[in-house]
């Protein structure tokens, strides 16, 4: 969430209201009688109607403005406590902001983001057809492999594949969707393919330590423990932090059992 674009959006509807609140209480008082006696009854009473109904104008908009600033936030909170992986504040935040502005989509984004880190897989996928739904023909990658990767999760395999495949025409230079995808057929037993699939992310991202831990198993899988070590030597030509590194030589310890 655009912390910058929200202060200036918030800030401008405040003044907005206000503004209008003015205006409005200044053209109520411009109606006066004109002639040399009293103004009329009925002109006095349409003006304090008038003025009723810019009290009650204002403060619905003034609960609605609350309501929207409130959720927002929320939303920010959210955000804040994802970065710092306070998982539980971040869904109690969401949630909120969510209940007080059901109608804006990257709110259901920040609920979906927190129940994604709660492992809570099923109730984030009970939620896309809201988020969708607000999202229209901008639904957005991050969220189509959060949504694949909840299915993964949950053991819906068949499902993973129309998130990823749209991601990958849309960008096939992300490895992402291939590494979802290749544990998915890795779960499926339908090792051929998940081995295509951890080569082409490699292709395009050849430090990646998922990938190459993934390819090393698949191949350990088929019964070719040589296959998974020479997948394991062959990353000696690429640059991986020390924990990859580590991890490298635990699993080449394995394999040569």
């Amino acid at each position: 969430m655009d912390k910058a674009h929200f202060i200036f959006s918030e800030t401008v509807a405040a003044l907005a209201l206000v503004f209008l609140s003015l205006l409005s209480v200044k053209a109520v008082g411009g109606l006066r009688w004109r002639g040399p006696e009293k103004s009329p009854p009925a002109l006095v009473w349409i003006r304090s109607v008038l003025y009723v109904a810019i009290a009650a104008l204002a403060i619905w908009g003034a609960r609605g403005f609350g309501s929207d600033l409130a959720a927002g936030l929320r939303a920010l909170a959210s955000e804040s406590d994802i970065q710092h992986t306070r998982f539980v504040q971040a869904y109690v935040n969401a949630s909120r902001a969510v209940e007080l502005r059901p109608n804006v989509a990257i709110y259901w984004r920040e609920l979906s983001v927190a129940k994604f880190f709660l492992n809570q897989y099923q109730s984030a996928l009970e939620d896309e057809p809201a988020y969708r739904a607000l999202k229209g023909s901008e639904f957005d990658q991050e969220a189509s492999m959060r949504y694949s990767y909840c299915h993964y999760a949950l053991g819906q395999y068949a499902q993973v594949f129309p998130l990823t495949e749209q991601v990958i025409r849309e960008n096939p230079m992300y490895p992402l969707p291939y590494i979802v995808e290749a544990m998915a057929y890795t779960a499926e037993k339908k090792y051929a393919h998940a081995m295509q699939r951890y080569l082409d992310a490699l292709k395009y991202s050849p430090d990646q330590e998922a990938c190459v831990v993934g390819l090393a198993h698949v191949h350990y899988l088929m019964g070719d423990p040589g296959g998974a070590l020479e997948v394991l030597n062959a990353t000696a030509k690429i640059s991986f932090p020390p924990e990859a590194r580590k991890r490298f030589d635990d699993l080449k310890a394995f394999y040569a059992q």
